[in-house]
């Protein structure tokens, strides 16, 4: 697989042509031709330096192929104070590290689908971004933009709650002014972020600069369906990962029968396999003879009809998209067998701190409150029956996958009924400290939604996703790294500072600082509570 021929002599068409394929929206089309009669395009790409690069990313990636055979000059901007910005979950010195390791995987990227790198750079956005001249067009673009505007442009792309901290409403500007700043004559992303593409068009003239293209790729959804995010390891396949690796999270992948519409399998193949197959090659669907034999499609709209009419099977789609995938990584993984590059890795990504026992949260983490210090599972209450001392109480004995039962004592019984209890999935802190509740030691909470309204209280308990099992582990989205504590250490009060931002959002889905608490199978959620408390 490529991306053409590097000598071929392209007309403005083409290029146009180029540029424009597999977009869902172009702003600006008219400054595109213009621009393109005159010179080639300038065009910019960010990408915030956090979680980990993995083939999703092999989407943009594409695109900016298609970009430099057109003969544009493409930068990608690092985004590391973005990254910084984003509830500064990362030190300086790490980001530091990922910078490096983003710049190397992306390379490589660009490297195992024949990009040349000539007309490619990379940047910083500290590079620039701390610089006096920007500085002060922060503050000049502070004095225009409306709160309104702002958080309104940061809808789809900044965790949106009710009291917003202000970098989530700095972040959208600071997008826009890169544009001028990074001297481009277009910017490119997804279609996430098309309100922040036009609060740029809004408010940069405003400043006395010039109006920017913008290009928009369309969202693909993840292999487990919905977004593809680093924060869900079902739903993402690492650039680094092995090809029995690649076959197991494929087997994983959400692709039902017919379904065209919410496919991560079928995207792939369109925004990725498809616009990277050389001149004359076909998609080649391997199949044993007593199946019909192989299967070889030309456009991939040949490929999507005939998965539609159900005359291609979800297994037979996936140990194709297997193969391209493979062929993709495996340059990444030669190059990253390099010991310095594996070091990189190492130190840019590592792995959990385990902690110590009692739970400090590990060493060096004693003083850092952050979700992943809770130790959240998903239980089965197997039993259930009304405390012999506490009319409100529950006694439960629920599965938590682990060799035995555990008890926990919950104040539900006002509020569920005992029918309700019995057999229920339920989310259970589980390294609270064991304490007495009237004479019976419960070992645990049940995590529930709670809000009052006009005087009256309801409380109901968060549910795990489908498919749920006793012991799968709950955790915050983007607060993977670390392990929990063994213990929550009362004095540290670690629960009560983190418990005041677990609310509902107003999809009834459960977050921390608007993260979502997820399982390996989707969303942690709540029957109809919106914007309740969670405790």
């Amino acid at each position: 697989m490529g991306v053409g021929t590097e000598n071929e002599v392209l007309t403005v068409e083409k290029k146009r042509e180029l540029i424009s394929r597999n977009l869902q929206e172009v702003l600006g089309e008219d400054r595109l031709a213009t621009i393109l009669k005159e010179r080639d395009l300038k065009i910019y790409w960010g990408t915030a330096t956090t979680g980990k690069p993995h083939i999703a990313y092999f989407v943009p990636m594409s695109k900016i192929g298609d970009f430099l055979k057109a003969g544009c000059e493409v930068t990608i901007l690092l985004a590391d104070l973005h990254a910084y910005l984003d509830n500064m979950k990362a030190p300086w010195d790490l980001l530091a590290l990922r910078t490096q390791y983003y710049e190397h995987s992306i390379k490589a990227m660009l490297s195992s689908i024949g990009v040349p790198l000539d007309k490619l750079k990379f940047v910083r956005g500290t590079d620039y971004q701390l610089s006096k001249e920007y500085t002060l067009d922060v503050y000049r673009l502070s004095s225009v933009i409306t709160e309104h505007d702002a958080k309104k442009a940061g809808a789809e792309v900044v965790k949106q709650v009710e009291h917003p901290l202000l970098s989530g409403l700095l972040y959208p500007g600071l997008q826009a002014l890169d544009e001028e700043h990074l001297h481009v004559d277009a910017q490119f992303g997804g279609v996430d972020q098309r309100k922040i593409f036009t609060l740029a068009e809004k408010y940069l003239p405003q400043l006395g600069y010039a109006k920017r293209i913008h290009l928009m790729n369309p969202m693909v959804p993840g292999l487990a369906g919905g977004k593809m995010s680093s924060s869900e390891e079902d739903s993402k396949i690492d650039l680094l990962d092995s090809a029995s690796n690649v076959k197991k999270k494929l087997k994983k992948a959400f692709c039902e029968p017919g379904n065209t519409a919410d496919n991560g399998v079928l995207s792939f193949a369109k925004h990725v396999v498809f616009s990277l197959l050389d001149k004359g090659e076909n998609f080649l669907v391997p199949r044993c003879e007593e199946n019909g034999g192989n299967l070889e499609f030309t456009t991939y709209q040949e490929l999507e009809d005939c998965f539609a009419q159900e005359k291609l099977h979800p297994a037979d789609l996936k140990a194709a998209v297997e193969v391209y995938i493979n062929r993709l990584l495996e340059p990444i993984r030669k190059a990253f067998k390099d010991p310095q590059l594996e070091k990189l890795a190492a130190k840019a990504y590592p792995p959990p701190v385990k902690t110590k026992s009692g739970g400090g949260g590990g060493a060096g983490n004693d003083d850092v409150i952050a979700p992943h210090r809770l130790n959240m599972k998903v239980g089965r209450i197997v039993e259930v029956s009304l405390h012999p001392d506490a009319e409100s109480l529950y006694v439960e004995k629920i599965d938590l996958g682990e060799a035995t039962l555990r008890t926990i004592v919950s104040g539900l019984v006002n509020y569920v009924p005992v029918d309700q209890m019995l057999n229920r999935d339920v989310i259970v802190l589980c390294n609270l400290k064991p304490a007495k509740m009237r004479g019976i030691e419960s070992s645990g909470m049940v995590l529930c939604a709670s809000q009052v309204t006009d005087g009256n209280k309801a409380v109901e308990p968060l549910d795990p996703p489908a498919g749920s099992e006793p012991g799968d582990r709950v955790f915050v989205e983007n607060y993977e790294i670390g392990s929990p504590d063994e213990v929550l250490n009362p004095k540290k009060k670690v629960w009560e500072k983190l418990q005041v931002d677990l609310k509902t959002t107003d999809s009834c889905a459960a977050v921390w600082q608007s993260n979502s608490l997820l399982t390996s199978k989707g969303k942690i959620t709540c029957k109809s509570l919106k914007l309740a408390s969670i405790a």
